[in-house]
């Protein structure tokens, strides 16, 4: 088995519309929800989220792209051209026969989806865009990266809700570390912050109208955000023998479903990925210092998750640091577990652990390290990045300094 370093990563998302912006943000406690901007908000019970504002298609992709590219597609476009750029990679000859791109979205297109809805049904048209089919479906961001960059090896979309990055991510990991290629492009890209968007989600009645407020007692709801993470996966001695820049080592990933209820999380299924990911990486639960909750800020999702952190780790679960990252940047559904894992980086390079923000009140059943409410400087070695999905289904990665 290879080793996997990730030497290239690429962002937009509520914080920043680059890594450098949203780590500082992350740094800094930063909340990037606010009040949603888009048609027919006003008729919303839910008008927040983590949109990205301030970015204007227009100013980076052509006419002609702009009929091809949804917004999600966009986001993943800007974000990998970010990752691309900083790994130094170009992808000729063998590395662009086997590099390829692996891609997390729970929703695809959905823009297009809600503009071509009203069109044919609130406006009574007859006729949709001829490229409205390739311009919503779910492999789209993936194929227009992998033509992009020359990316001719094995490309596709995940799609398993909240976990869809990570279950991505640990598909391109498996991809370099077995040797079927030298370098994979991953991650994921999400935008459902549209009227049907949040609508859809709303009828779910798990939602905030104020705030997300992971791991406190007075937690309502998640909230919703948008945006991509795009990473560079790389063999690590082709990475050394071209002496790129090394951001963390992917050492182990465990994936595994509930089998019990749709939206209902288990902690048993959540408790089996984070130690089926720490035997993966060759770990001791002792050498793991943070952990990146999924951490939605739902009832449900955060005492079932901090006890299955507790089940699995025992004494040592009062020695982690646990945070969640969305209550910056909102749950960007198959894009979260990709941003989150910038603060993954952030902690084993620059040995800062992002907070939980908006923490206000202790409660008992999660009564674990939350880093509450301010970053905190520490040194850690090991880190696991959660993600638990509606379906039952979970992705845990484990990263390494290097």
């Amino acid at each position: 088995m290879n080793r996997v370093v990730i030497t290239g990563a690429g962002t937009i998302n509520a914080l920043g519309h680059n890594v450098a912006e949203t780590l500082e943000a992350m740094r800094e406690g930063h909340c990037g929800i606010e009040q949603l901007e888009f048609r027919d908000v006003e008729r919303l019970s839910i008008q927040i989220g983590g949109q990205v504002k301030g970015f204007e298609a227009e100013g980076h992709f052509n006419r002609q792209q702009m009929t091809l590219y949804d917004r999600f597609t966009q986001f993943s476009l800007m974000a990998a051209k970010e990752a691309i750029t900083q790994s130094g990679l170009e992808f000729t000859g063998e590395l662009a026969a086997k590099g390829g791109v692996v891609l997390g979205t729970a929703g695809g297109g959905v823009s297009t989806w809600d503009d071509n809805y009203r069109a044919v049904y609130e406006e009574g048209k007859n006729r949709v865009h001829p490229f409205v089919v390739p311009k919503l479906m779910m492999n789209a961001a993936a194929s227009h990266i992998s033509m992009e960059y020359n990316l001719k090896g094995p490309s596709f979309t995940v799609s398993t809700a909240c976990a869809s990055s990570n279950h991505a991510m640990s598909q391109a990991y498996q991809m370099v570390r077995s040797g079927m290629s030298k370098a994979m492009v991953t991650g994921g890209s999400e935008s459902m912050l549209c009227f049907g968007g949040v609508k859809a989600w709303e009828g779910l009645r798990v939602m905030s109208k104020d705030a997300c407020r992971p791991f406190s007692a007075n937690r309502n709801g998640m909230v919703q955000g948008e945006g991509a993470g795009i990473f560079v996966f790389e063999d690590y001695e082709h990475a050394r023998a071209r002496g790129a820049e090394i951001l963390a080592e992917v050492v182990g990933f465990a994936m595994t479903s509930d089998a019990s209820d749709i939206v209902m999380p288990s902690k048993q299924g959540a408790a089996r990925a984070i130690s089926g990911a720490l035997k993966d990486a060759g770990i001791n639960p002792d050498q793991v210092g943070y952990i990146n909750a999924h951490g939605t800020g739902t009832a449900a999702n955060d005492k079932t998750e901090c006890a299955a952190v507790a089940d699995v780790f025992g004494p040592h679960a009062d020695k982690l640091m646990i945070s969640s990252t969305k209550a910056m940047h909102g749950h960007l559904i198959g894009a979260t577990g990709a941003v989150e894992l910038l603060a993954c980086i952030m902690a084993l390079r620059d040995g800062v652990i992002a907070p939980t923000i908006g923490y206000e009140e202790f409660d008992p059943e999660c009564a674990l390290d939350v880093v509450p409410n301010e970053a905190r400087e520490a040194n850690v070695d090991v880190v696991l990045s959660n993600a638990f999905a509606f379906g039952g289904l979970n992705a845990v990665l484990a990263l390494k300094k290097i």
